[in-house]
């Protein structure tokens, strides 16, 4: 399901960049940007009146392929459990030891200067200062 659904994509991001091209090679009605160029309607590649015909029903094929592709991933999207598997999944577990905290016995214990230093620290479990009701801690 996710190749069909990487398809679907593919097909709607090619279908957008084709309509941008052809809506931009098309000319307005009264400006006439190509005669503006030299450009002759005689001399076009499509003829007098073919090039306008012709680009009006290419946009309207690349805007049907996209709104079908749209519609699409939209009916994938919105099935259940239809995109499985996400980014952090496939990482492995940590383990929690990693953020014990030696007590001051087992730093008097094993003697070295490293664990010694956070026998210092205050113990997680003690209780926090009292602070009124009216009051923000700071």
């Amino acid at each position: 399901m996710n190749i069909f659904f990487t398809v679907i994509i593919v097909v709607q991001v090619l279908s957008a960049l084709t309509i941008i091209g052809l809506v931009l090679l098309q000319h307005g009605k009264g400006a006439d940007m190509g005669a503006a160029f030299g450009s002759g309607a005689s001399g076009s590649l499509f003829g007098a009146s073919g090039s306008s015909n012709f680009l009006s029903k290419a946009t309207g094929v690349a805007a049907t392929i996209f709104f079908c592709a749209t519609l699409a991933l939209a009916y994938v999207g919105s099935k259940p459990g239809a995109l499985k598997g996400g980014v952090m999944e496939g990482l492995p577990a940590v383990p929690a030891a990693s953020s014990v905290v030696p007590t001051p016995a087992q730093s008097a214990t094993t003697g070295d200067a490293q664990s010694a230093a956070p026998a210092a620290t205050p113990a997680a479990n003690a209780p926090a200062p009292a602070v009124p009701a009216n009051q923000i801690p700071k």
